[in-house]
């Protein structure tokens, strides 16, 4: 089997609206620190001078959201218990592992502007793969984005679906779709001039409010999408973080392909 990294890095050193900082306690620090830790809460006094170099271990401490990097939406994240169609929404650490290991159907946006896209344009999408979408597939939106990741047009240049589309997707059978870019509605700037310019609040977070009316998932973040050899003919792994009661989690996407196999 043969594996293919689809995940973006949390990277400390890249640009986020929300920075992410990354402090790091070296292995002399840890040694220090776990001296001072056994001393404080076991009442045991040991000199870190006994361990080889006078080395521990290293800690990594982060600080970031659960939407920084790779990372899956649960229907939580959409609205609230009052405002959803099927009761309450679910949080990450609740939804159902096998939504997370199916095989997948990639499609092409990259022809498209920034903004949101409708129904036509994904029909003409997955009629280009040659395969329709089966019921819990994972289908992901290969719109270029994610090339570039790291840097501010990350945030404001891709495509996104609008809530029709998604509603397409899921009346297929869908549960979790997928998109390299930073998010799978259009980028907040293009939302919020449209809705100035028209005045039709629809035009405003539509895909992620779809989730307010029927069950589903996103992955946003996907990286790579280049890497895969086709649309179609692997698996796609992406299991949550189980954050308790958190409307997201963070994932290590990956697509995993036997390089025999069609799945046509």
């Amino acid at each position: 089997m043969r594996i293919i990294d689809l995940s973006s890095p949390v990277d400390a050193a890249a640009w986020e609206p929300d920075p992410v900082v990354h402090q790091v306690l070296t292995p002399a620090e840890g040694a220090v620190h776990m001296a001072a830790e056994m001393k404080e809460h076991f009442g045991l006094d040991f000199d870190p001078a006994a361990l080889p170099g006078g080395e521990l271990l290293s800690l990594d401490t982060l600080t970031l959201t659960s939407h920084t990097g790779t990372h899956v939406d649960a229907p939580a994240h959409y609205g609230s218990a009052a405002v959803t169609d099927y009761g309450e929404p679910r949080t990450i650490d609740e939804l159902p592992l096998d939504w997370f290991l199916r095989p997948a159907l990639v499609l092409d946006l990259q022809d498209q502007p920034t903004g949101a896209v409708g129904v036509d344009v994904l029909r003409a999408a997955i009629a280009r793969t040659g395969r329709e979408p089966r019921p819990m597939d994972i289908v992901v939106l290969h719109t270029g984005a994610w090339r570039h990741a790291g840097t501010q047009r990350y945030f404001t240049d891709f495509t996104g679906l609008d809530g029709e589309a998604v509603d397409h997707l899921l009346d297929l059978g869908v549960k979790v779709i997928g998109t390299d870019a930073f998010s799978l509605d259009a980028p907040f700037g293009d939302m919020i001039r449209r809705y100035q310019e028209t005045g039709d609040a629809g035009v405003l977070w539509p895909a992620h409010f779809a989730g307010r009316r029927r069950e589903y998932c996103q992955i946003e973040r996907l990286h790579n999408l280049d890497a895969l050899p086709a649309p179609f003919g692997f698996h796609l792994s992406c299991l949550p973080t189980k954050l308790r009661g958190a409307g997201a989690g963070w994932t290590r996407a990956v697509a995993l392909l036997d390089d025999l196999e069609t799945d046509g």
